[in-house]
């Protein structure tokens, strides 16, 4: 399960999703220069065939990794504002690609986009990939990961329809028991953020 790791309640960094390009020196530099000219093929092609949804998928995952490269990744392994421009125009993409309804959705893409829509700050949208993932790939772990998602979003009677599928497909009673829990617990989690987040902030008073 992908539970309780960092705030976005998934597993693994952006660290991680670095290929071994990205090293130091020309190296670097030379998988820049080629997954800038991947992005601009691509974006040409969704020009020249607009409602090729393999185009548009190309183009997702083409601005994807160039958002892992080079000046789009700090030091500390997080997205610089130009990396993040990357994932923006990533989510474009992908929203085109959906719209032309693909009869089998790319899972790697869809997987990448979750974690592009959370750290762009966008968890109604990285719900939607997650749904979709679901479809795919319809195990206690994709909507285990899908009830998390959806409650961070406040999205709470999806995220309890979520909950319950997971526990449904998990096997074994303890393990259905410890699922609930927690599951249970991310959602009182996320509630309480998001009860922290509207609350107003108290004025000091001068006396």
């Amino acid at each position: 399960m992908f539970f309780g790791i960092g705030s976005s309640g998934l597993s693994g960094s952006i660290g991680n999703l670095i290929t071994d390009d990205t090293g130091s020196g020309n190296g670097a530099e030379e998988a820049v220069d080629r997954a800038s000219a991947q992005v601009r093929a691509a974006d040409a092609k969704t020009k020249a065939t607009p409602t090729n949804a393999a185009a548009w998928a190309e183009l997702a995952m083409a601005r994807y990794r160039l958002a892992q490269l080079g000046d789009n990744i700090d030091p500390a392994a997080s997205y610089t504002a130009e990396g993040r421009r990357q994932l923006t125009a990533a989510g474009a993409a992908f929203d085109k690609y959906v719209a032309l309804d693909p009869p089998q959705p790319d899972e790697r893409l869809v997987r990448n986009m979750t974690q592009a829509y959370l750290a762009i700050e966008q968890p109604a949208k990285a719900v939607t990939a997650q749904e979709m993932l679901t479809e795919i790939e319809p195990t206690d772990n994709t909507f285990s990961n899908l009830a998390i998602l959806a409650y961070q979003a406040g999205q709470t009677r999806k995220g309890d329809l979520a909950s319950a599928k997971a526990v449904e497909l998990t096997e074994g009673a303890d393990e259905k028991k410890e699922l609930k829990e927690q599951l249970d617990q991310a959602k009182s989690q996320s509630a309480l953020q998001q009860i922290q987040e509207v609350a107003p902030t108290p004025t000091p008073t001068v006396g």
